[in-house]
């Protein structure tokens, strides 16, 4: 059978590091979607608070398989 995937974008978001707001977007897209597949980082950014980082950013591009 051949594979089909689709591919959102989604944020997620962390106080403490980036690898945490990887994290974050991928649980948080796994509690909805099923079939996940494999995501990619395609940005880092982050909010500052008075010349801070207060937090930390990931666009996370998600794969999962379309499934019948």
């Amino acid at each position: 059978m051949d594979k089909v995937y689709k591919i959102i974008d989604v944020v997620g978001c962390s106080p403490s590091s980036f690898q945490d707001a990887v994290q974050n977007a991928v649980a948080e897209a796994g509690r909805s979607l099923k079939g996940l597949a494999w995501f990619e980082v395609k940005e880092h950014r982050g909010g500052l608070k008075d010349g801070k980082i207060s937090e930390y950013q990931a666009v996370v591009r998600i794969g999962f398989r379309i499934i019948d």
